[in-house]
């Protein structure tokens, strides 16, 4: 697992505390399909690809992720 230092900042998720919110990196080390990095404050993280965090953000555009966030 490549540490977080190593990865680039792309967003952060909050950012309104001082908890350790979730973010974005680009690991530009890693293989194609684990390039993109989500972590939690719980120190968790995803990784996929650039297409599989595409159709996310489609998604999200689309409206399909409204509802979760109004859990």
């Amino acid at each position: 697992m490549t540490d977080i230092n190593s990865l680039t900042p792309v967003a952060t998720f909050c950012g309104k505390c001082d908890c350790g919110c979730p973010q974005l990196y680009v690991d530009e080390s890693a293989p194609v399909e684990r390039r993109i990095v989500i972590t939690d404050d719980f120190g968790q993280r995803v990784e996929m690809s650039a297409d599989q965090f595409g159709s996310l953000v489609e998604d999200a555009k689309a409206g399909k992720l409204d509802a979760v966030a109004a859990v």
